[in-house]
């Protein structure tokens, strides 16, 4: 993914990235001021959000910037894609493609759900999670941050088309080891959770595989549904394509722009909740602006969650430290006969203490931290019912538990308005740093001809439906490799060959990124719970 060489884009005035037009005059003024007012806003709203609190501030500030820094290099490896299809089909002019694709991603930032984000996060050790704001919590924050900059930097130096999806899973998987390492003999410390590891891995592991046959079948299928030849043939010096030819790739550069924004700004959103939730507790481990009713509908659900749960005690099991039975349950991925009754009381404890106040805002500032971790331990003893079916029910009771699941997330899953508008300054401005190096071995050094029409087309569609399903899902998945790898694919459909150079690099990238990330985090980690 090195730089293309200079004498092969400035002698050539037709080059795509170096054909004059006038966006390029408004480009730095607008995006300037799109990125003052966001950070204006930012300020604005996290200043709210602390006000009369207690706020380490260097230390919340050192940790707010690195996770901005990893969405920031995420954005030199994975937000230019999208446009590398339109600016080699001239379809639009480079720096209008770029600013066109920023705000596409930050539309999709701002609509994200946040599953995502939270499905990465389950990869952690639970008992990280709960004790986030200790010394071995702020260790797991930077040690997985830290690492998965490092990677992600040396890859992009060396021209590597590494994922920041894969980077980031691995520091996660580093962490979670490191963390089992340093646990004393005979202690029941969780690890990783290898089933959550599992359904992301081959996530990460097929999307590109289906990035570059879906592409392939679907250039073909083209040529045989369409027989228009001008979608088929390479661009013709600096004209555009013909209009209708250049709407669907305006439409697939937006489509894969706001799926991108969707999926990859979740995994900057997480981090900065972790971040939040481990430095001022008090303002962010619970969520204080749900709906009106929502205490009500959680009070209800809480109901009929231990009415449903009661109808699978066994008789004669006697529970003495419901929390421990339930936090053993949820470390051990495991079900017994007392773990039933064990949550049963625990969630009947539980919202006894939260039906206490009227809204979650008036919950008493010492019991928001340790209300926040009983409701997020319940939630995670909840998947190993309704997800790994560990506890076999009857449809309505099961309809009884995922209800009270949702509730409980609710609670302790959300994203402030303002955590979005900051990830998706940090994607935009690392676009702009790096967006040109992406874009040259997109449209040049992977396959041996020219991209046309026909092959930008087929790739961003198949990119874009993808992206959004792998969102919808709640699964990461890498936008350089299923967008390469589609490319790469209606290539090889085409007959018009593969750079193997280029390949290799890319399948070098794809099979150290795992192994190199995990290792990078797992010392930093053991090194940093020294400090901390």
């Amino acid at each position: 993914m090195a730089d293309i060489a200079p004498s092969q884009v400035h002698s050539d005035a037709s080059h795509p990235l170096h054909s004059s037009n006038s966006s390029g005059k408004w480009f730095l003024p607008l995006f300037a001021l799109v990125l003052v007012c966001g950070l204006g806003y930012v300020a604005y709203a996290l200043t709210r959000d602390l006000t009369a609190v207690a706020v380490p501030w260097i230390l919340l500030g050192l940790a707010l910037l690195i996770a901005l820094g990893f969405e920031f290099v995420n954005g030199f490896h994975d937000t230019a894609n999208a446009v590398a299809t339109v600016i080699y089909t001239r379809s639009l002019p480079a720096e209008f493609a770029v600013i066109w694709s920023g705000f596409f991603n930050f539309l999709g930032v701002l609509t994200s759900s946040g599953a995502v984000a939270f499905g990465i996060l389950a990869l952690l050790p639970v008992e990280l999670i709960l004790q986030v704001g200790s010394g071995s919590g702020l260790a797991m924050v930077f040690a997985l941050l830290i690492a998965a900059i490092v990677w992600n930097l040396g890859t992009w130096y060396l021209g590597l088309p590494s994922s920041s999806s894969h980077t980031l899973v691995g520091s996660i998987i580093g962490v979670g080891l490191a963390n089992q390492f340093l646990a004393p003999a005979g202690t029941a410390t969780s690890g990783v959770d290898w089933s959550q590891a599992t359904n992301i891995g081959l996530s990460l592991l097929i999307s590109p595989l289906i990035g570059f046959g879906l592409s392939a079948v679907l250039l073909l299928v083209m040529k045989v549904l369409v027989r228009n030849k001008a979608l088929y043939d390479e661009p013709k010096g600096n004209q555009p394509p013909p209009l209708w030819i250049r709407a669907i790739l305006i439409f697939t550069c937006t489509g894969v722009s706001f799926a991108h924004g969707s999926n990859d700004g979740q995994k900057g959103m997480g981090l900065i909740m972790l971040i939040l939730i481990g430095l001022v507790p008090t303002a962010f481990a619970l969520n204080r602006t749900p709906d009106v009713n929502y205490l009500e509908a959680y009070k209800s659900a809480s109901v009929q969650v231990e009415t449903a749960l009661g109808k699978y005690v066994k008789p004669g099991v006697t529970v003495t430290d419901y929390k421990a039975e339930v936090s053993n349950a949820v470390k051990n991925k495991t079900w017994t006969d007392a773990t039933t009754p064990a949550l049963q009381q625990y969630i009947h404890q539980t919202s006894a203490e939260v039906a206490a106040f009227p809204t979650l805002e008036a919950v008493p500032t010492n019991l928001v931290g340790n209300v926040r971790n009983d409701i997020y331990l319940i939630g995670e003893a909840l998947k190993l019912i309704d997800k790994q079916k560990l506890l076999p029910m009857d449809a309505g009771d099961l309809s009884a538990v995922t209800n009270y699941h949702k509730a409980v997330d609710n609670a302790t899953k959300f994203i402030p308005l303002w955590v979005k508008v900051a990830v998706a300054i940090a994607l935009g401005l690392g676009t702009m740093v790096g967006w040109k190096r992406i874009v040259v071995t997109v449209g040049e050094k992977i396959g041996k001809t020219h991209l046309t029409y026909g092959q930008g087309a087929a790739a961003e569609i198949v990119a874009m439906v993808t992206i959004a399903s792998a969102d919808h899902l709640g699964l990461p998945v890498s936008t350089t490799h299923v967008l390469s790898s589609g490319v790469a694919g209606t290539m090889a459909a085409n007959g018009s060959g593969l750079q193997w150079s280029t390949v290799r690099n890319m399948l070098m990238a794809w099979v150290l990124t795992l192994p190199a990330s995990i290792a990078i985090a797992f010392v930093l980690f053991v090194i940093l719970r020294q400090l901390f």
